[in-house]
């Protein structure tokens, strides 16, 4: 593919132990909807100690961040099945980023501290679509008619989660071999605090180091 070809879709590089080489982005827009200048070429921090955040101002270099996926085994990455009256809901819990809202949004269907914790008979299959597509991580997908969803028609668009990862729609390539299964290519969140043990992708850990960015 020619990055550098007008009309060409943005690519994301994970640069070695360093920032996100993002190229071609049309749209990044920070948490409370306000568009960011973009570039041609951008470097998106990812080690969360940027005094320049989302921009890399090369701290990682000086903290010595690995970019290391240290997730403990691959057990956990499995797509489990969720057959309702309407639809099937299929869901990788090794993908959630723990945005919240799945289970904010739609309480009934993603009944959080029960087991199972998705009930795919408790709305209609139009809210549990809306629901589905809400999730930022790609964990979430659904079945109907024998035909499985987990990707969108989007614009290619990067959005800087509050004190969170990086949320990216559109189908922007992303250069990694770290995929789960049923992994979305269309959306899917990275981590930018640091300290995800499934790099690049967001895990959540940004919640338990209580990253902050005020800012974005």
């Amino acid at each position: 593919m020619d990055e550098d070809k007008p009309g060409a879709k943005p690519t994301i590089v994970p640069r070695p132990n360093g920032p996100l080489l993002v190229k071609g982005l049309g749209q990044m827009r920070n948490s409370r909807g306000e568009a960011l200048e973009v570039r041609e070429t951008l470097a998106l921090c990812r080690c969360g100690q940027s005094a320049n955040k989302p921009f890399c101002d090369s701290t990682h270099r000086k903290i010595g961040f690995s970019d290391a996926n240290t997730a403990a085994d691959g057990s956990a990455d499995k797509v489990d099945r969720y057959e309702g009256p309407e639809l099937t809901i299929l869901d990788n819990r090794y993908l959630c980023a723990h945005a919240g809202t799945c289970t904010d949004g739609l309480a009934e269907v993603f009944r959080y501290g029960t087991e199972p914790w998705i009930d795919p008979a408790g709305s209609k299959a139009d809210r549990i679509q809306e629901a589905v597509r809400a999730c930022p991580s790609g964990a979430l997908a659904f079945a109907l008619g024998g035909s499985e969803t987990r990707d969108f028609d989007r614009d290619p668009a990067i959005t800087i989660a509050r004190n969170g990862p990086y949320y990216v729609v559109g189908g922007i390539d992303l250069e990694t071999d770290a995929w789960g299964q049923g992994a979305s290519r269309e959306h899917y969140a990275l981590c930018r605090c640091g300290q995800s043990k499934r790099k690049p992708f967001c895990d959540g850990s940004h919640w338990e180091v209580e990253f902050t960015d005020e800012k974005n």
